[in-house]
């Protein structure tokens, strides 16, 4: 009698999967620095700043959109307020970077300057851990994990889906917007923080600090990419899709979907708290602005024009859709807005599973 064997865990990337993952950290974390660093800025193969910057900010956005798709794609819950935990890992990692400034600032006190100009005496109890990195890198994902834990443990406790969920989480990043608008939260109001002079006591604005931020954005959205396929093609990740597809029947087969949806949740939430974090330091300003309902809404956008349940799919989508933005509104600013709404329609309209969904089904097609 023969013995039984049990399936093997799938891999976790095919052997093109795994090449063209090395080739995405060579190009942003070899390539990229010595085109930066090392060409001359006459040379035609010289990378600008300006570009290090752009897709600095675009390798945040992609993370948001990876995160995105964990909920909305696997698991079949779509968020519209995840530009709230975005936000609040960049006020956060804001915090301390306000504190770095020192006695550089406009009024030369130890305090910031928008409290200076408030005629405020001393730090709010909130800003007690901010002038310690060490700290500041635990409260970056902590803050936004609380936050959404305590909101999804109430919200998935009492079984609130669909339109519904979204509507409630829009409101909640519409309303944390309006308190972070108030000069007496102090969180620099309207203005929010900027200014930055330092991280880690290295100033922040020199090439090769913006290189070595840029090559840890690439390595964490990498990283991310990984853990995240990780996460999907286990048994987690297949209760995930479960959910999704029929939460019903996973229910009558034993399962509670509470522990699930709340646990892929909050990894989103600390995915895009991370991803606000990076995008504050390369961007070099932080304000209520990025909390609003809007930028939730181009989070989804870019995961729904990339391919929702494929990972790579939403990285690719950041890039087109705020490639064309960095282009548009420049070129035709009054439009952007107009051709954001038409590509949402279209992409749902006609290419439901995306770009990398289009190209997929291109592809048996040809086979």
């Amino acid at each position: 009698m023969s013995a039984l064997s049990l399936p093997q865990s799938p891999a976790l990337l095919s052997r093109s999967g795994w090449s063209a993952w090395l080739a995405c950290l060579v190009l942003l974390c070899g390539l990229a620095p010595l085109l930066n660093l090392w060409v001359p800025a006459g040379s035609i193969w010289h990378l600008s700043d300006f570009a290090v910057a752009l897709v600095g900010k675009i390798m945040c956005y992609a993370l948001c959109a990876l995160a995105m798709d964990l909920i909305w794609g696997y698991t079949g819950i779509l968020s519209l307020g995840h530009g709230l935990f975005f936000a609040l890992g960049g006020y956060v990692m804001g915090m301390y970077l306000m504190r770095q400034i020192g006695l550089d600032g406009n009024y030369k006190s130890p305090l910031p300057d928008f409290m200076v100009f408030l005629d405020w005496k001393t730090l709010p109890w909130h800003w007690a851990l901010s002038d310690n990195l060490w700290a500041t890198l635990i409260l970056v994902p902590l803050v936004p994990a609380l936050v959404a834990l305590v909101f999804g443990f109430f919200a998935f406790r009492s079984r609130i889906k669909g339109v519904y969920f979204s509507i409630i989480t829009q409101a909640l990043t519409f309303a944390a917007m309006l308190l972070f608008f108030r000069n007496e939260t102090g969180f620099g109001g309207n203005n929010g923080f900027t200014d930055f002079k330092r991280f880690a006591d290295i100033p922040i604005a020199t090439p090769s600090m913006r290189m070595t931020l840029f090559v840890i954005t690439a390595l964490v959205l990498l990283g991310s990419f990984l853990l995240a396929r990780w996460v999907v093609r286990s048994k987690f990740g297949r209760v995930l899709q479960a959910i999704r597809d029929a939460e019903s029947r996973l229910m009558f087969s034993g399962y509670s979907p509470l522990g699930y949806k709340l646990a892929i949740w909050t990894l989103s939430a600390v995915l895009c708290g991370i991803a606000g974090a990076l995008y504050v330091m390369q961007v070099g300003i932080i304000n209520p602005s990025e909390m609003s309902p809007a930028n939730s809404i181009e989070i989804a956008v870019w995961t729904a024009v990339g391919g929702r349940a494929t990972l790579i799919g939403p990285i690719i989508g950041a890039f087109l859709v705020n490639g064309a933005k960095s282009w548009l509104t420049v070129a035709y600013p009054e439009f952007w807005l107009y051709f954001l709404g038409a590509l949402f329609i279209g992409v749902t309209l006609y290419l439901p599973q995306g770009v990398v969904g289009l190209l997929q089904q291109r592809k048996r097609g040809g086979a």
